[in-house]
């Protein structure tokens, strides 16, 4: 496993935490529910691309 993919998403889920709690702190509830989602889908688009990757990978191992 690539390390970097673990820093990738660290790296997002920290950025997701401190601008919900600033968003939170300004009584912004719906914007930081938003950034919340928005980093979700984020760390999700990164986890398909590496699956994706992965299952080329074995395709090409087994020659389909």
């Amino acid at each position: 496993m690539n390390v970097d993919l673990i820093f990738k998403i660290a790296a997002v889920g920290i950025l997701v935490a401190v601008l919900n709690l600033l968003l939170s702190q300004a009584k912004k509830d719906e914007q930081a529910l938003m950034v919340t989602i928005a980093g979700l889908v984020v760390v999700l688009v990164i986890i398909v691309q590496e699956i994706s990757d992965l299952f080329g990978l074995i395709k090409s191992l087994f020659g389909f």
